[in-house]
C-alpha cells in the first residue's frame, strides 16, 4: 500500500503546478491520503490552468487510479494576465501551456497584430486551448 509520501513523489508534478500558478492565485490543501489514495483539493483561476493540471495528472498516471482529486475552477475559462517586464508571448505561452508554440494563440485572442510588440502592463487573456 502506498504512503503519503510516495503518492506525493510520484504526482510532484501536479503539486509543481499549483506552486507555478499560485501567483495567479491556484491554491492548493496540504495533500492527504484518502484510503490508499492521495487526496488533492484546491482551487484554480481558470478552465486555462485546470487544463494544464489536467494534462499533468494524465502525463504522471492515465488511469490516475491512486488519485483522489477535488480541484475547482473559480473563474472563467480564460485566464488574465498582466504582462511583466520580460515577457514576450513564447514566454506567456510556455508558463501557461507548458509550450511556447501557443503565441499566436494568445496573440490572435487579443487581436495582436505583431506579437512581438506587447507592453508592460498591457492585460491580455490567455485563452482556452482547443
Amino acid at each position: 500500500m502506498p504512503d503519503l509520501e510516495q503518492l506525493q513523489e510520484k504526482y510532484a508534478p501536479v503539486l509543481a503546478l499549483f506552486e507555478h500558478f499560485a501567483s495567479q492565485g491556484a491554491r492548493l490543501d496540504p495533500p492527504s491520503l484518502d484510503g490508499d489514495k492521495l487526496h488533492l483539493r484546491g482551487t484554480v483561476p481558470s478552465t486555462v490552468i485546470a487544463n494544464r493540471v489536467w494534462d499533468t495528472i494524465k502525463q504522471v498516471d492515465p488511469a490516475y487510479s491512486d488519485l483522489h482529486h477535488e480541484i475547482g475552477t473559480t473563474g472563467g475559462p480564460d485566464q488574465p494576465y498582466t504582462v511583466a517586464a520580460g515577457d514576450n508571448l513564447s514566454k506567456i505561452s510556455q508558463f501557461f501551456y507548458g509550450s511556447a508554440n501557443h503565441f499566436q494563440k494568445i496573440a490572435e485572442a487579443n487581436h495582436i497584430s505583431d506579437p512581438n510588440k506587447i507592453r508592460v502592463g498591457e492585460q491580455i487573456q490567455i485563452p482556452v486551448l482547443n
